[in-house]
């Protein structure tokens, strides 16, 4: 038994034209709230940033770098990690 059928024999031009006008209206909504979460998650963080997001201390973020748990891209002297990249690094622990 299908919930969610439409009979198009019953319904008119302007009704289908507003059940398809709705419809895309909503997946363009979720495809831009998609599209502006990844947008934040590809942001640079600096070293700064980057400790106070996992809150950690400098020390520490240096170890993870170095040890190769995280990541970091550099231009010149400074250097940046990618949020999303951060966020992929976190490990679920077990109870």
């Amino acid at each position: 038994m299908m919930k969610n059928s439409i009979l198009l024999q019953n319904l008119s031009v302007e009704d289908l034209e507003r059940l398809i006008g709705t419809t895309v209206k909503k997946s363009v909504a979720e495809l831009q709230k998609e599209l502006e979460s990844k947008k934040f998650t590809e942001e640079l963080l600096t070293r700064e940033q980057t400790c106070e997001f996992l809150k950690i201390n400098s020390s520490t973020l240096w170890s993870y770098t170095v040890k190769g748990k995280l990541k970091a891209y550099g231009i010149g002297a400074r250097r940046y990690y990618k949020r999303s990249e951060l966020l992929d690094c976190l490990t679920l622990l077990k109870k």
